[in-house]
This record gives structure tokens, sequence and C-alpha cells, in this order.
């Protein structure tokens, strides 16, 4: 039986206080309507409509495109000072140098400013990353002379009544801003001139910071659409199912992999109602106002787009699991597409064929919106109309909805009404109603993966199609098939890593401490050197594994594009092997406490730490190791040595921006020989810009120095207690040529401690001392060393140790004491006293300084705190996680704390700077 007709009665008094309903609903002839609909689409079938999208290869992209918008995306570019990156595509590399700018809060001047603008903001994470508006900072020697001195006063007091005509024109000399940009099309033209690597990395800190993500990205110069698969995949969220915090409640996925119910909003010709003004309101909690998708009052909103129509954007949802703060029970995706489906059919047909429901608004339903509906019939999507009657053709309205009823199958509830007069609020929580029923109705649920399936049977480019990154993946896919087991594959595919690893680095240990012993027995000796030969022989006996050796072919292709294609397939495949598991959450993960005696083994993880790329990368540098022992034992000769490109291969990885393990987290020690090598091999690629500063920053962990690190500088350290190695690692941060004369060095490289200092208490006996020694290790190396603290009084025995080391050598770092503010509380100011509060000396320090025998020390330690910076930086997030966006206090903080080391560093504050070969002699020594 057909649905029955609507007639939407248009007069103010008939609506409710939802406004989401017209009163009076009259039924027609359906067989009426059908007939004249068919009537009318036979009438309009020799129509060239050009939407014959059935392979999706046809004209209809290239309709979407007249001619003159190939001169305005090429004007765009120009205008953004972007076409010289059309060939050779800006890198992710190219966005993490450190520049002169990187020391500064600038606002932008010129358009040429936006892009670097918006990248630095967005690294650090600054909500108000999308903000275009160009500051003209215009110089006094500019400004008329004669107008010099009262160019203020005049400009500001102004009468028009009074006749000042020729003073305030003589104004027309100052120069003025630059034209506007829309920031959609900043954002559209900044990643057609990235290559996927850095639009994977924009569209991660955009996550972030709660901003809507760019899905499907138009590109009118070259007449195609982009589907962006491979920039999302790097985008994880968790979320929480109620019953709150109970067990297995708690996920954490992919947005690429994760099947949702998905709404998408769209525009029919005109409407007086803001798509994405109507989209924030849906997702935003009661009393708070989240800017998801940029709209038209925001700053520049109303800017019209040149070159962004036709984008798609995604934003979704994720429930906290308390229902006081949940919009929603479960997770769920949202689309948009800016402007108008008539234009833009093939974005729309893309979305009708993945969504749960779509969402029309429009002012008025012409005959060709009318033909483009029809043609959605076969269609099993359903369709929701918002209307703004009062801008629009009542009659027309009417006579084209009756005969939509039976084509799209739905009835009066499908027919909402927004006017001025509509209670906005019960309007939003009409919508939220609608999709939460959808939602429990058997309907469509998709993850971003079906939708690039979708894309691409309509002919979209997706962006994982390449052959480099296909191939990457099939690797990827061959090396994780056989890991059945990540223990058992631990243990039989990484076998350089197990026991005989263990007990090598135990000897070398030993070993090492001899030296500071002032007549060690010989015998003791050599009974160490023989035991750590013993071993290296054992080690040097094996072949590297099928696993590895796929692994090593994977990294050593001589594309760079493929090697870090490889990289990123095999970091999310590896992060995906256990998480089947039920999981528990964070907060039950933070609180997580060492035993205060210390597993028996020194070496014992104290949680369990999940395969990575770092242990391929660990097996790599024991084959090293093992091999260089034996040549400078004699027992091995240089040639042949099978393993020497290693360092090479692995610096590659360094200079592409991945961070390698400088403290191999399973032995808790120093592969001496293979650390070594890698920094022999960076000083050849570097040649002459090999100057160096070391930063590190040490803490427990959850303290949140990883996600500081990354905030600061974009740098890949991971974080999170439960999916953190436990190894220290370095990555390196280049230097701008024009400003490393200014900075003193080259390079950069920045140290995290990751999970080596655990807090352990200093009666913990012999873990206690194994951390306080790498403590000190890393602390020398360096010459800034950021200290993180959860809590006032949460400096780790272990550093607090270091300190007193490092002061007996005569090594003192520039020290910044981070305070960062977990738990969302008042964040105190930095007084002295807190500084002292900060630094009083714990009751378990009694076994530091006894063993350093330098009881005044701790004092010595006050008083160069007393010289040095503790910060306090504000909370992270601003809201409840999951949907809480990074908060603007934080970023700013974060951004005073950077300026500040590297003035230390320009300003030499921070230790003589030091050139590769000192650090690989500083690391021999320490």
């Amino acid at each position: 039986m057909a649905s029955p007709g609507i007639e939407v009665e248009l007069l103010v008094k008939g609506h409710s206080d939802l406004g989401e309903v017209a009163p009076e609903v009259k039924p027609s002839d359906s067989q009426t309507s059908v007939a004249i609909a068919d009537l009318e689409w036979r009438e309009m079938e020799g129509d060239d409509c050009g939407f014959h999208y059935g392979d999706g290869t046809n004209e209809a992209q290239d309709n979407d495109f007249p001619t003159v918008e190939r001169s305005r995306f090429q004007e765009m570019l120009s205008l953004l000072g972007l076409e010289t990156y059309q060939v050779q595509k800006l890198t992710l590399q190219d966005s993490l140098q450190i520049s002169f700018d990187s020391m500064k809060n600038w606002a932008p001047q010129v358009p040429k400013d936006l892009p670097w603008h918006f990248l630095r903001k967005l690294q650090a994470l600054n909500a108000e990353a999308r903000n275009t508006t160009m500051v003209l900072d215009v110089p006094p020697e500019a400004w008329p002379a004669e107008k010099e001195s009262q160019a203020e006063e005049e400009m500001m007091y102004w009468d028009p009544a009074e006749d000042v005509a020729a003073d305030i024109y003589s104004f027309s000399e100052l120069p003025m801003p630059d034209t506007p940009v829309n920031p959609l099309d900043l954002l559209c033209a900044l990643l057609l001139s990235s290559d996927t690597f850095l639009q994977q990395e924009v569209l991660l800190k955009m996550s972030l910071c709660q901003f809507a993500l760019p899905l499907v990205l138009p590109d009118s110069e070259n007449h195609c659409h982009t589907f962006l698969l491979w920039a999302l995949r790097g985008v994880v969220r968790t979320w929480w199912f109620q019953p709150l915090r109970s067990l297995g409640s708690f996920r954490e996925d992919s947005v690429v992999l994760s099947r949702v119910p998905t709404f998408a909003f769209v525009r029919m010709d005109v409407s007086s109602n803001s798509k994405s003004q109507l989209l924030n309101a849906v997702l935003s909690p009661a009393r708070r106002q989240w800017d998801c998708f940029w709209h038209r009052d925001l700053n520049l909103g109303t800017n019209p787009r040149e070159i962004s129509d036709g984008l798609v954007e995604i934003s979704w949802f994720f429930p906290s699991g308390k229902e006081d703060l949940d919009v929603f029970p479960e997770p769920m995706a949202f689309l948009n597409l800016r402007g108008d489906i008539g234009s833009h059919w093939l974005q729309f047909k893309l979305l009708t064929e993945v969504s749960s429901a779509v969402f029309i608004l429009t002012d008025n339903i012409s005959k060709k919106e009318y033909k483009l509906l029809y043609s959605m019939k076969e269609s099993t999507t359903k369709y929701y109309f918002i209307l703004s009657p009062y801008r629009g053709k009542r009659n027309t309205n009417l006579r084209f909805l009756n005969r939509l009823i039976p084509v799209l199958k739905i009835d009066h509830s499908h027919v909402l009404v927004k006017v001025s007069s509509t209670d906005s609020e019960g309007f939003v929580r009409r919508i939220r109603a609608i999709m939460c029923s959808v939602a429990r109705s058997p309907c469509r649920r998709v993850s971003v993966e079906d939708m690039a399936h979708a894309a691409r049977k309509l002919g979209l480019r997706v962006d994982e199609d390449f052959e480099e990154c296909q191939k990457a993946k099939d690797r990827m896919e061959k090396i994780l098939r056989k890991i059945k087991d990540v223990d058992a594959y631990k243990r039989d595919e990484l076998r350089l890593q197990g026991e005989p690893a263990r007990r090598a680095a135990q000897a070398e240990r030993e070993f090492c401490q001899l030296q500071w012993v002032p007549e060690p027995p010989e015998k003791h000796r050599a009974e160490l050197r023989r035991r750590v030969l013993e071993l290296r022989v054992q080690q040097n006996g094996q072949e590297p594994t099928s696993g590895v050796q796929e692994f090593i072919l994977g990294i050593s292709s001589p594309s760079p594009s493929e090697r870090q294609y490889f990289l990123r397939w095999m970091e999310w495949g590896l992060a995906r092997l256990g998480q089947p598991r039920p999981r528990q959450p964070p907060e039950t993960l933070l609180t997580l406490r060492p035993k205060l005696g210390g597993p028996s083994d020194l070496t014992e993880p104290l949680w369990p730490e999940p395969l990575g790329v770092e242990h391929f990368l660990r097996e790599m540098g024991q084959f090293y190791e093992a091999e260089s022992c034996l040549i400078e034992a004699g027992r091995l000769p240089a040639g042949q040595r099978r393993f020497a490109h290693f360092p090479g291969v692995a610096v590659e990885l360094l200079l592409g921006g991945l961070p390698l393990e400088l403290v191999d987290g399973a032995t808790l020690s120093i592969p001496v020989r293979w650390v070594t090598g890698l920094l022999k091999e960076l000083h050849a690629r570097l040649d002459r810009r090999s100057r160096l500063v070391v930063l590190s920053a040490l803490g427990v962990p959850g303290t949140g120095k990883s996600t500081l690190l990354n905030t600061m500088f974009g740098l890949k350290f991971a974080t999170g207690r439960s999916c953190s190695p436990r190894g220290a690692f370095m990555q390196l941060l280049p230097v701008a040529e024009g400003f490393s004369q200014d900075l003193g060095c080259d390079q950069i490289l920045v140290i995290d401690s990751g999970g080596l200092i655990s807090g352990a208490l200093a009666s913990a006996g012999g873990r206690f001392e194994l951390e306080a020694s790498l403590a000190t290790l890393l602390m020398g190396l360096s010459n800034v060393t950021v200290v993180s603290l959860a809590e006032t009084k949460d400096i780790p025995p272990a550093v607090l140790h270091a300190f007193l080391r490092l002061e007996k050598m005569g090594h003192m770092p520039n020290y910044q004491f981070v305070y960062q503010n977990l738990h969302d509380l008042p964040v105190p100011s930095p007084k002295p006293r807190d500084r002292r509060q900060l630094l009083d000396p714990p009751s378990d320090l009694s076994r530091a300084t006894h063993l350093e025998k330098q009881g005044g020390g701790f004092r010595t330690l006050a008083g160069l705190a007393e010289r040095q910076h503790v910060w306090h930086i504000p909370a992270l997030w601003h809201g409840a996680p999951p949907m809480a966006a990074v908060s603007l206090g934080y970023s700013e903080a974060i951004f005073e704390l950077k300026r500040c080391l590297l003035e230390n560093i320009r300003n030499g504050l921070s230790n003589q700077n030091q050139n590769i070969q000192q650090l690989i002699e500083r690391l021999r020594r320490l």
C-alpha cells in the first residue's frame, strides 16, 4: 500500500514547541501522485543530466568542474604560495623543521603565511588553528608623514558630521589586508599540496582538536575527487559502553574500521538553515557548544568558498558511558557535503549509498531537484527533509513532496519545519530522537573502509590505491599471518631477544662496573669477558627468521615512500593484534603501580609490553651487537660481516621521522655498539650539519611527557601506558639552514624516557639502582632535561639520584620541571614556595643520598631549581573524553615552554652544544 501524501501547513500558529512536523496532514490520492510523478519523469527522460553513474567513469565528474574552476584553483594556490608544491609535494619533515618562526607566536599578515600558520597551530593542537584572519602589521614609516602623530586619534574619533573627508581619505595610502581566505579553501589547498603522510598527520591533529575531517577531497584542477582512506587510518578513538567501566565496556579502534550508524546532511538549492550549525548542536552536550564543523557564524565563515565546494566532511560521536554526558548511547558518524547536491551529484550519490539516513535541508524543491531525488527511488536509505517554508514556494514544495512520498518511501514524520520562531533546543532533541530510532532499527552500519569500496564503484579515486602502498600492505600481511600468539612469536621468531640477550646485557653491565673498581680481580674480569663472548657466539650463530627477513626487505626498499607505507602498515597491524581481548579502561591503567619490591628479574616488565616495530628493529640491533662484539674480540674476521649495513637502514628511518630505541626495553640496557653504529652512520649522512643539542624528557609513565613532546615538536613518541614500549626512544628534529647559525645547532635529538622510570621506591633495591643508572645516562647525554611531574611531590627517586650523580660529575643540564594537571584541577601560579615544596626530599631518598655519599647534595639541587624553571601546565582536555578537545590553555602553555627551551638553547644556557662524534664519546664514558 502506498504511503499517503502530505500537505505541510505553513502558518506560524500551527507549530508545536518542537517545531519539527507541520500540524496538519491531509491524505491525498497516492495513485494520482504516483501517476503524475511517472508522467513527469517520462516527459523528462529525454533530458541529458549526465548522471550515468553505473561505472562511475562517465562525464558526471567533468560536469562538476566548469572551466573557470581551473583558474580559481591555480589562483588560490598562487595566493597561498603553494603552487611550487604541486609536483614536489610538501612533506611531514618540511613541517617539523625548527625555524625562527618556531619561537614566536606570530599572526599571519599575508595569505602566503596562512598554510604555515595553520600547520604550526595544528601541530600544537591549538583550537584556533582554523582561524585565517590576517593581521596587518603596518610600520610607522609606512604612514603618511603628516598623519603619523594623529593617526590613531582621527581613526577612533572621526565624526561623520564633520567635513574631514580629506583627512580620512589620506589613509587610503596605507596598505590594506589581502582578501580573506575561507578556512575550508585553505584546508583543501594545503591537502592537495601535501604528500599522503603529511595529509595523515594533519587529519590526526585535527581529530585531537575535535575538528570535522575531510573525507572526499575535491580537486577541480585534475577533475578528480579523492576519497581519503589512507589519511584517516591513523585516527584511533576510544569510547565506553554502558554500564560504565564494567569489564569489556572500554573500546579502542581505528575510525576506519569501526562500523557505526551514519547520518548525512546535505543542502538542496538554498537553505536558510545552516547544516554545520545544526550538526554542531546535535553533537554538543547540554550547555556546551562545539564548533566541530566550520559554519557561517564563525570568523570568516561567510567568506565565499572558491575551491572547497564538493568537500565531504566526517565527524563522529563516541560515548563516555555516562548518561548525563552522552547525547547518544553508541558511536555514530556524521557526514556533511559542502555545496548544493545538484552541483555535486557524485558525492550525494555516495552519501546515499553509505548512510543510514540522509537529512536534506532546503527552502525550495524545484523541478530540477525533484528529478534528482526521483532518480534515488531504488535507494534503501531513509530520507528526511528540513524545510524553511517562509522563504520558499508553498504550493511548489507541497506538490513535489507529495510526489516524492511513494518514491522515497517517506511519510509526514520525515518532513520537519524549522523557522526563526522554532525552539532550537527542542528541534535538536527531535533530530537526535530520529537518529536514535534509526540506529535502534535494522539499519545500514558502515565503516570508512566500506565507504571507500562504494567510492571506488562510483569512480572516485581512493588515496590508498597506489602500487607502493599496496605492495607495503601485502608485505605487512605476509608477516602478520604468521603471528597467532604474540608471546610465542617473540620466542620463536625474535630469538635473539630472549634469555641470551638478557644474560649478555647483565654480564656487560657488570663488566662496565668493574672499570670503576680501583683494583678489580682479573679472574672475575676474564670470566665476565668469557661469558659475554660465549653468549654473543650463540647469537651470531643464528639466522634471521623469515619474518625478520621480510621486515628488513620492507624497510630496505629503494623507494622512501614504500618504506614509510610499510612502517605505517606494520604499526597499525601490530596494534590490532591484541584488540579482540577485553580491555581495562585507561583509569585502571593509569592507577597501576609497580610492586614495592619489584619482580625477581630486574628486567621483567612491570606491565605487559605489546609487540611493535621496535621489536623487529631490536632484533636487527642484536644481530649487529653480536657480530661487532666478535670482531672486537678477534673471533670473527671483518671481511665476514653480514650485518654491517643494518645501521644505515635504520638511520634512513630515523631521518624519515621514526623514533629509534636508545635503551633496550627488554634488557634495560643500551646496546652500545648498535647505538654507536647508528650515530656514526647519522654523522656520515648529515655531513657538515651534525652539530647537536640533546633534549630529554624524564618522568613516570602516565605523567604526559610523551604527549608534551609530541605537542611541542610534532613528534611520534608512543603515548599511553597500555600501548607504550618500555625502552627510551630518540627522534631527530632538523633545524632550518637559515636558523641553525642563530640557534647554534643543526639538529635537535629528542629523547623520551618511555617506561624506564617506574617510580620504584629507593627501598626497591636493585631495580632502583638500575633505573637510577639509566636516568643518569639519559640526563648525562642531554643539554636540556624536562622532568614531567603529575603531582608536586612526584619526582621519581631515580631521577633525584641522577641529579646527585651528575652534580658530582660536574655535568648540569638546563632543567625544566613541568607539573602537568592530569585531573582538571585549578592550576596554581608558579610561586617560589611551589619550587621549594616541589623539591622537598621525600622520605625514601635516603638510599640515593647514601649511595652517592652526598648528604647535602639535595639542597644544592633545590638551589639549582630556584634558578631554573618550574612550569604549571593546564589540563590537557577541555571537556570529558572521548569527545573532549585539547584545551587552548594546554596548547598555549606548551608553546611557551617550547619557546623558552629554544631561547635557552640559542642563548647557550643548555651547556655547550656538541657534534655527533662528541655525543658518541660521552655515551661511551657514561
